[in-house]
């Protein structure tokens, strides 16, 4: 291991020394982990009873001109990619990673709400978008009907949100923004799924943040 790199680790073991020594912190990590896990579970369970349901096709102008193409790879390029740098610098920064995965629990529960009340059918011609993550946790088959709001485009504004470097921020923004219309384009998502995630992904964010208010010092 190189000097640096036994820089950066032991940097990192002091951010999260000194986050640890703060009660607050451990008891959010503690809770927050565990919430994690159980709202990703039960929302795997929540898509398989959503893929039985009858919905309705909405009409849209985008989807009803355009012939679906298979952006599958290019589209998780883009989504995993910018997982791995995301959780990567959070990962140095225990305060701002507690945000992060709050914020994404509040999202899930957002998710649900919105599922439920819209059922929804998917978009004729759809290709569909075969996630490795949601088949790890779910039945193995991909979800068509996972629809208002998309999850995906939520996630990548949450990394925006969550990024303490400007130019990531842009990063993760403009990838949020394409991954948006090839989902589109793919016959995934509905154009109204694309457009209202970026805002649920900010509520999301910013009710993280009250809570992290009164309970933590959040770091940038």
């Amino acid at each position: 291991m190189s000097h640096q790199d036994k820089r950066d680790v032991g940097g990192l073991s002091v951010e999260w020394k000194a986050a640890w020594q703060s009660a607050a912190f451990r008891v959010q990590i503690l809770m927050t982990i565990p919430l994690l896990i159980a709202a990703l579970t039960l929302f795997s369970r929540f898509l398989e009873w959503i893929e039985l349901r009858p919905g309705v096709v909405l009409p849209d102008p985008f989807i009803a001109t355009v012939e679906p193409h298979d952006f599958t790879v290019l589209i998780f390029i883009f989504i995993y990619g910018c997982l791995i740098v995301g959780l990567g610098v959070l990962i140095t920064r225990p305060h701002r990673l507690v945000l992060a995965l709050q914020s994404y629990i509040l999202m899930v529960c957002f998710r649900f709400a919105a599922m439920y009340v819209t059922p929804l059918d998917p978009p004729p011609g759809i290709i569909p978008l075969t996630d490795p993550f949601v088949q790890f946790f779910g039945s193995g088959k991909a979800p068509t009907k996972d629809l208002f709001f998309s999850g995906h485009i939520s996630t990548l504004v949450l990394l925006a949100l969550t990024a303490t470097k400007n130019w990531l921020k842009w990063c993760f923004g403009i990838c949020a923004a394409t991954v948006g219309v090839l989902i589109v384009w793919q016959h995934v998502h509905y154009i109204v799924d694309v457009l209202i995630a970026p805002f649920v992904a900010y509520v999301s964010f910013r009710l993280a943040t009250s809570v992290q208010r009164n309970t933590l010092s959040v770091k940038d």
